[in-house]
């Protein structure tokens, strides 16, 4: 997809006067320009940006505290966009995070900008703790949340933590995605690795969750596991 398709995050207000939507877009869309026609990250300065977007830098500096923010929210507009959970099951809210992912992982695949910069992100600490703290955390908390749902309504064991428990799920996806970039990415990918993971994690004498009962990728009627202690 391309980045443009992509672009559909605004960028988050924090402080100073009231902002002009085209001026932020404006901004945003310098630094994504500069990216596009190959400047390293390192050289993407706030005066240059500025003079790519036509306005002065005292103009970003009241949007964005300095460049490691103003990148957070460029990254955050050309990465495609967080599903919404259903909040119909605990499995299909950790198949929509999966899912995510997945989107993430053929993105950088397929999007040069997207690929170029998260591995030049690996040799600037300062923003990809940046992005770690505000993106990468937010994402860890949102799966660890589900994950205590889970285990608060008896559908995931409770002796193991609900942040390994979450591990457990994502994994598998970021093995795919990130660490194998020739890995597969099916279609049914989220759904395999929750059905597969869930069973694991039942309760001892579990049924699990009615959601997962007969659905692709699980061995048969939830009511027939058994329990695995």
């Amino acid at each position: 997809m391309p980045p443009t398709e992509q672009r559909n995050h605004p960028p988050e207000h924090r402080r100073g006067r009231p902002r002009s939507e085209a001026v932020e877009r404006s901004i945003v869309e310098a630094v994504v320009k500069l990216l596009e026609e190959g400047a390293p990250l390192a050289e993407v300065s706030i005066e240059r940006v500025a003079r790519t977007a036509g306005v002065g830098k005292a103009t970003i500096y009241r949007r964005w505290r300095g460049k490691e923010e103003l990148f957070i929210d460029v990254l955050k507009d050309i990465e495609p966009v967080d599903a919404e959970l259903p909040g119909t099951s605990v499995r299909d809210d950790l198949i929509a995070m999966l899912e995510s992912l997945r989107s993430r992982g053929l993105a950088k695949r397929s999007s040069a900008l997207l690929y170029n910069v998260f591995a030049e992100m690996q040799g600037y600490p300062a923003l990809w703790r940046a992005y770690h703290d505000t993106v990468v955390e937010a994402r860890r908390r949102r799966g660890a949340e589900i994950v205590s749902r889970g285990i608060e309504s008896g559908e995931i064991r409770s002796d193991v933590t609900a942040e390994l428990i979450n591990d457990l799920f994502v994994g598998p996806m970021l093995l795919r995605s990130v660490l194998r970039p020739d890995g597969e990415l099916e279609d049914d990918l989220a759904e395999r690795i929750v059905d597969a993971v869930l069973e694991g994690l039942r309760p001892p004498g579990g049924t699990g969750s009615a959601g997962s009962a007969g659905s692709p990728g699980s061995t048969g009627p939830a009511g027939d596991a058994k329990p695995t202690g």
